[in-house]
């Protein structure tokens, strides 16, 4: 989940001995200056996976943005008002190679958060909802006897609350699922009061009706497939490399978003998927625009059968 991978070099002195690179100003200062010290000797700092895509235009899940007390997210049609005295810190960390998005971290100093999450179905290790989740919850926390629904925006809601007696803190958990994959709300706090005025101002969330491509797992098999250009991986090629493309009405690939994968790496994968063709996804016999998933790389690590289709790169 890091931006960067820290490579440390073999050194005769105590790597740390010259100093570290923490931020030497208070990070919740916004008007202070942060100062970095040097990077230690024998350090080499390299970029880490990161999203990208064919072209800017088209709406990605991690470009959702927080203006005033508002969180709207293109790719998902949400457009949430929080409490005015919650705020944004810090950005998320860059999408997970199984397709889990931080979309939007808020806090109230001292007395809750808002974390907004989604989870590409396609690329999950286990299932998403928050059924499963409430139902694998480990034995230190103790859930609670809520309703398990909520209408929210005209849609429905998975709910469930959860608390640690240790600490002494409340979760409530709500969930939905928007283009194959899971969003979710997660709010935290100690006063009760205050989520419950949470999940009342989830109650005003909008979701915009959008001409969005319909999701479909597992499309890109060989029986849909009429020419494709595998991408050829020469160096850290068993990392999987989660990618979602949309295919339009005459089959051809209109977009490809690269979820987690090297610099080096993305633009070979989208330069090959762009040459690939389809057989049209027909509905009652007319061809519509599709969104599915690509998995390549090494598929040794995983437990569960993914949504999209994988192709092994090893």
């Amino acid at each position: 989940m890091r931006a960067f991978l820290l490579v440390l070099l073999t050194a005769a002195s105590p790597l740390f001995a010259q100093g570290d690179f923490a931020p030497s100003a208070p990070q919740n200062d916004p008007n202070q200056v942060k100062t970095l010290k040097p990077v230690p000797a024998n350090t080499i700092l390299l970029p880490g996976a990161l999203p990208k895509s064919s072209d800017t235009k088209t709406a990605v899940p991690e470009e959702g943005n927080v203006h005033k007390n508002v969180y709207e997210n293109r790719y998902f049609g949400i457009e949430y008002a929080f409490p005015d005295a919650f705020v944004k810190q810090f950005d998320g960390p860059p999408p997970s190679e199984t397709g889990k998005y931080v979309l939007a971290e808020l806090e109230l100093k001292d007395r809750g958060s808002i974390l907004i999450t989604a989870q590409d179905e396609l690329f999950a290790l286990t299932p998403g909802d928050a059924k499963y989740a409430r139902e694998h919850l480990p034995s230190f926390y103790k859930l609670e006897d809520v309703p398990p629904e909520l209408k929210a925006g005209e849609r429905t809601f998975v709910r469930y609350d959860y608390t640690s007696p240790v600490a002494g803190l409340h979760w409530s958990v709500l969930s939905t699922e928007v283009r194959c994959h899971e969003v979710q709300f997660v709010f935290t706090s100690r006063d009760t009061g205050l989520l419950e005025q949470l999940r009342g101002g989830l109650t005003q969330i909008k979701f915009a009706e959008t001409d969005a491509p319909r999701c479909v797992p597992n499309y890109a098999r060989a029986e849909n497939l009429i020419y494709k250009v595998d991408p050829v991986l020469t160096d850290t090629k068993y990392n999987p490399i989660p990618v979602r493309v949309i295919i339009g009405k005459n089959g051809k690939v209109e977009h490809v978003h690269v979820i987690s994968a090297f610099r080096s790496q993305a633009g070979i994968v989208i330069d090959a998927l762009l040459q690939w063709r389809f057989k049209p996804y027909l509905v009652n016999g007319e061809p519509v625009e599709i969104e599915t998933g690509v998995l390549f790389g090494s598929e040794k690590s995983r437990k569960r059968e993914p949504g999209a289709q994988s192709i092994a790169t090893d």
